[in-house]
């Protein structure tokens, strides 16, 4: 291989997003992981890619709302070299209205979205005659729909992302020496031993339910995402105290209930597959980006706490702006 202009520990969204990144500049890039690629949360199943709401508007919604306009063209490159679908696709999202209070609410959010959404998108306030029949139920009889909202099978866009580096030439390897500079990329246990943040687990269903074409739904705090197989994702529990990160359990056999409560038309399909990780939470909660304090050539790259898929291509160009061409585009919020 190459002299390495960069390497980059951990081989999660954040880490491959980089490395891909980089090598698209031109850069020698190695992946550092002894777990291998999407061995963490990065390798779950859900993959709803959802924007914050557009009121209250920030540096970080803003930061979404841009990674989130980026995310086609990211996959459509990955893809077009890996020749494996990452499952993208937006396709938006429904939220129930459960009181007249939720609805004033939603209607002021929408007169927020045209002003900081910057007419990329639309968050609407429709009637249940404009949804069709893949919905939950709404007291209000209306629900928010917003085109922002995409998914994308996570364990599918980790493998095409593996397939495209190394189709590059990138090195994917399990251990190597250290170098500079280095991204450091390694999810919750980097998060903790930086004393940086935590790990919250998450546990998610794969069910056998054909929506494919049909929004995602966020209802009773549940994700219930079709995917472009054919399946659907329903997720997830927040546990902030576990034993095993991998195990399932009676959390997620309450999520799957819950879900066809939601979405009768989910009741009794069969679960492929059950799934738990732990996804890497910052103590402010925003992505943490940037120079690690006293490491000279060591950055940062991680929690990106249930948005990584969804910023993961604008923060692998901030760092790749920062680390390759010495350009400080990470906002205040997110740094180290």
């Amino acid at each position: 291989m190459a002299m390495v202009d960069l390497t980059v520990r951990g081989a999660g969204i954040f880490g491959l997003s980089v490395a891909w990144e980089a090598e698209s500049r031109g850069a020698h890039v190695r992946v550092v992981d002894p777990a291998g690629p999407g061995a963490g949360a990065s390798g779950g199943i859900v993959g709803a890619l959802q924007p914050h709401t557009p009121d209250s508007w920030n540096e970080k919604k803003d930061f979404q709302l841009e990674s989130l306009m980026l995310q086609a063209p990211f996959w459509e490159a990955v893809e077009a070299v890996s020749g494996i679908s990452a499952g993208y696709g937006r396709l938006g999202r429904l939220q129930p209205l459960h009181s007249d209070r939720d609805v004033v609410l939603a209607r002021t959010r929408a007169e927020a979205a045209m002003r900081n959404w910057r007419g990329w998108a639309n968050w609407d306030v429709i009637d249940e005659a404009e949804v069709g029949q893949w919905r939950p139920a709404s007291p209000t009889g209306l629900y928010i729909r917003d085109d922002l909202s995409a998914r994308v099978h996570p364990r599918r866009a980790i493998e095409s992302l593996t397939a495209a580096l190394r189709s590059r030439g990138v090195e994917i390897m399990a251990d190597a020496d250290d170098s500079t500079p280095t991204v450091w990329a390694t999810g919750w246990r980097g998060l903790v031993e930086m004393d940086a943040g935590t790990g919250v687990k998450g546990q998610a269903a794969l069910l056998r339910h054909d929506a494919r074409g049909h929004p995602q739904i966020f209802a009773s705090s549940l994700h219930i995402v079709p995917h472009a197989d054919g399946t659907v994702a329903v997720g997830s529990t927040s546990e902030r105290e576990f034993d095993d990160p991998a195990s399932t359990d009676e959390a997620l056999d309450d999520v799957i209930r819950r879900a066809g409560e939601v979405l009768p038309i989910l009741k009794g399909a069969e679960v492929i597959q059950r799934w738990a990780g732990v996804r890497p939470r910052a103590a402010s909660r925003a992505p943490l980006l940037g120079p690690i304090p006293a490491r000279p050539g060591h950055f940062v790259a991680n929690g990106g706490f249930k948005i990584g898929f969804g910023v993961a291509p604008l923060v692998a160009r901030v760092i790749c702006d920062l680390v390759l061409d010495g350009r400080d585009r990470i906002p205040d919020a997110f740094r180290a």
